[in-house]
C-alpha cells in the first residue's frame, strides 16, 4: 500500500531522495512511527539498499520534531558496527537529500541484508525451540553492545528483522522511534522469541497480517509452551519473562538474555543430541564421517617404520651372534656391524622430514565442489564469473567491482568462498593473478556463508608477480576455505583485483 505524497505515491518504480533511490518493493510499515521499509536501488552507486523512509507532513510541527528525533538517533546508530545489524549508510533530511515537496520527514538508508523477511520464514515454519534460543541469543549481543554505548537499535517491530542466509536474525531497517528505550530493547527480544516460538507477536504495534499473542483474563501473557506443547517450559517461562514489566521475575538486561538462552539452548541441544549407535558386535559408530588426517598418518607410518628397522636390528644381530657360535675359525679382519649397516640402509630409504618436524610436503590441488562471491556488506562483485577462478584455466578470470576508495573505507573485503564435499587438511593455496600489491586472507570457516568474525585466519600474504604461494603454518583440516581481499590492485579512483586461478593443496 503505497501512501500519496505531493511529489507522487510511494509505489516500486518511483524515486526518493532527489531521484537517486528508485523503490524496489516494500517489505512493511512501522505505524507508530509513519517509518515505510523499503528495499531500494542506489542509482548512483549502482546497489540495492533499505530504507527507512518516514511519511509525514513537514508543516506539522510535532511529526517534523518526532522525525527529526528518529535521524538523529539513526545518525548515532551509524557509529555502530554489527554483523546482525545493518549499517547506516547515510540520513536524508529536509532540505539535505528531500526536498519539502515529497511530503516526507527523512529517510534512513542502510545497507540491504540478503535473506528472508522474518514474517515469511515464521508463515512458512516453526523453528525448533533451541535453534530460536540461538538466534535470539545471537541477537542479544548487538543490543547489548549498542546499550553500553547509550544507543537504542528499535527492533521492537518483526518487520525490521529479516533472517540471513545462514541463520541469523538481523536488523535490517535501522531507525529507532522517537521515545524508544533501552527497556523497549529488551522486551522487543522476548517479543522475537515468543514469535519464533508461536508465531504470535507479544508485544503492541504489530503488523496486522501477524496474530497477536494471547493473554489471560488477567491480562497476562499465555506462556509459549501452552500454545505449543514442543516448547520447553523453560524456555516459554523465560520468553514471558523478558517481556513481563511486572515485578515478578521480569528480565531488564540484555547481558541476562545472553547468559540465559545460553544455559536453555545448551541444554536443550544435550537432551536432543543423538546416542552413539552400537552394530551389533559391540562396535561403536556415528553418523558423521571421522576428519582425515594426513599428519596423524603419516606419523603412524613414521612410527611403524622404526619398529621394522629395530626387529631388523635385532635379527641381524642375533644372526651374528649364531655365527661366532658355530663358526669356531672366523675370518680376520675388521668386525662389521651388520645392525648399524642394515639400520643406516633403512633410513637412507625412508623420506626425510623438514626441520619443523612435520612433512612439509603438499598433495595434488583439491577440487571444491562450489565456489562462490563471499560479499557480507553488499552485492555484486562478479557473481556469476566465481567458478571462472578454479576451472583450471587460467585466460578465465574473476574480477571484483571496480571500487573508488580501498578497503575498508566502503567495506571490509570482499571474497570467494569455497566448499568442499568433505574436509581437506588444506596446507597451502596458489594463486594465479594479475593484480599486484592486492592484500589477500586465507581463512577457514564453518559454513558456507559464515559470519567474517567467526572464521579463522590461516594465512596471509601480499599477491606479486604471476603466481604466489600462500602456505599454512601447519596443516588445517577445513571443509570451507575463504580467500578474502583486504586490499585492490591499483590506485584510486580505480581499484580492482582479479584472480585467474586459486589451488587448494592438502598436506600429503
Amino acid at each position: 500500500m503505497g501512501t500519496r505524497t505531493h511529489g507522487g505515491s510511494l509505489a516500486p518504480g518511483g524515486v526518493v531522495g532527489d531521484g537517486r533511490y528508485r523503490l524496489l518493493a516494500q517489505f512493511g510499515i512501522d505505524e507508530r512511527g509513519g517509518a515505510h521499509l523499503w528495499r531500494a536501488r542506489d542509482g548512483q552507486l549502482r546497489r540495492d539498499v533499505a530504507l527507512t523512509i518516514l511519511v509525514g507532513d513537514p508543516a506539522d510541527v510535532e511529526a517534523a520534531r518526532q522525525g527529526r528525533r528518529t535521524l538523529e538517533r539513526a545518525a548515532h546508530a551509524a557509529k555502530f558496527t554489527h554483523p546482525s545489524v545493518a549499517k547506516v549508510l547515510d540520513v536524508l533530511t529536509l532540505g539535505n537529500g528531500i526536498s519539502s515537496s515529497e511530503g516526507l520527514l527523512g529517510i534512513v538508508v542502510s545497507e540491504w541484508t540478503k535473506g528472508s523477511d522474518l514474517i515469511d520464514l515464521i508463515n512458512e515454519k516453526r523453528i525448533a525451540p533451541s535453534a530460536a534460543a540461538r538466534m535470539v541469543q545471537a541477537l542479544a549481543e548487538p543490543v547489548e553492545r549498542a546499550h553500553q554505548s547509550g544507543l537504542v537499535l528499535g527492533l521492537d517491530h518483526p518487520q525490521r528483522l529479516r533472517v540471513t542466509p545462514d541463520g541469523r536474525l538481523r536488523l535490517a531497517f535501522p531507525g529507532p522511534l522517537p521515545n524508544a528505550t533501552l527497556r523497549d530493547d529488551v522486551k522487543a527480544l522476548g517479543g522475537v522469541l515468543y514469535l519464533l516460538l508461536t508465531g504470535r507477536w507479544a508485544l503492541p504495534g504489530g503488523p496486522p497480517a501477524l496474530r497477536t499473542a494471547p493473554r489471560t483474563p488477567t491480562g497476562e501473557l499465555v506462556p509459549p509452551h501452552e500454545l505449543e506443547p514442543a516448547v520447553p517450559r523453560e524456555l516459554s517461562k523465560l520468553a514471558v519473562r523478558i517481556v513481563s514489566d511486572g515485578e515478578h521475575g521480569g528480565i531488564r538486561t540484555s547481558s541476562a538474555i545472553v547468559r540465559m538462552l545460553g544455559n536453555v539452548a545448551e541444554a536443550e541441544e544435550r537432551k536432543r543430541k543423538p546416542a552413539e549407535n552400537v552394530d551389533p558386535d559391540g562396535t561403536v559408530w556415528t553418523t558423521k564421517k571421522p576428519v582425515k588426517d594426513a599428519r596423524r598418518r603419516r606419523r603412524l607410518a613414521l612410527g611403524v617404520s622404526a619398529l621394522v628397522i629395530a626387529a631388523v636390528a635385532v635379527l641381524a644381530w642375533v644372526g651374528m651372534m649364531a655365527i661366532s657360535f658355530f663358526q669356531d675359525d672366523a675370518p680376520s679382519g675388521p668386525a662389521v656391524n651388520l645392525a648399524e649397516e642394515t639400520s643406516q640402509q633403512q633410513q637412507a630409504e625412508q623420506p626425510q622430514a623438514d626441520d619443523s618436524g612435520e612433512g612439509g610436503s603438499v598433495g595434488a590441488a583439491v577440487s571444491p565442489s562450489e565456489v562462490t562471491v563471499y560479499n557480507p556488506e553488499g552485492e555484486g562483485d562478479s557473481v556469476a564469473e566465481a567458478p571462472n577462478a578454479v576451472d583450471g584455466d587460467e585466460s578465465t578470470t574473476w574480477r571484483t567491482d571496480q571500487y573508488q576508495q580501498q578497503f575498508p573505507a566502503f567495506k571490509s573485503g570482499v571474497g570467494l568462498i569455497a566448499a568442499f564435499d568433505e574436509p581437506i587438511d588444506l596446507a597451502q593455496v596458489d594463486i594465479v593473478a594479475d593484480s599486484p600489491g592486492t592484500e589477500v586472507e586465507i581463512r577457514v570457516a564453518d559454513s558456507a556463508q559464515p559470519v567474517l568474525s567467526e572464521t579463522r585466519t590461516v594465512a596471509s600474504g601480499t599477491l606479486e608477480g604471476q603466481r604466489t604461494e600462500l602456505t599454512l603454518g601447519e596443516p588445517t583440516s577445513a571443509q570451507y576455505v575463504l580467500v578474502w581481499i583486504t586490499a585492490l590492485s591499483g590506485e584510486a579512483p580505480q581499484l580492482q583485483s582479479q584472480l585467474a586461478e586459486v589451488s587448494f593443496l592438502p598436506s600429503e
